[in-house]
């Protein structure tokens, strides 16, 4: 599903509606941190969308660069959950968060994969 995700949020990027790129890249990184409690866990996840709580939940250490990008992007995907933030994202924001969210996302996916 994170995939997925990804993939939507790179035809919103193309298709100009950056909102939905930033809500669906907090989507994607949501998703991982969610398998990665599963997986380390063995705990079910719990129904919450606080990116840094789960990334404690699941007993990560996000290196810095990515730890402030996914803190920052819990701030930012609860209001785009609002019409009022409709044009609250340029070009600029939302491919930048589609670069950092692969990169974060392709480091979530390996340590899945690690302990597979």
């Amino acid at each position: 599903m994170a995939h997925n995700d990804l993939r939507a949020a790179k035809h919103n990027f193309d298709t100009r509606t950056y909102l939905y790129v930033i809500f669906l890249c907090h989507l994607t990184i949501e998703k991982l941190l969610k398998g990665c409690i599963t997986e380390f866990t063995e705990d079910f996840p719990p129904p919450i969308h606080d990116l840094n709580k789960l990334a404690r939940l699941a007993k990560l250490t996000l290196p810095d660069e990515w730890a402030r990008f996914v803190s920052e992007m819990s701030q930012k995907s609860v209001p785009a959950r609002y019409p009022q933030t409709l044009n609250a994202y340029n070009r600029k924001d939302a491919e930048d968060c589609l670069k950092q969210t692969r990169r974060v996302a392709k480091w979530l996916e390996a340590k899945l994969k690690s302990t597979a």
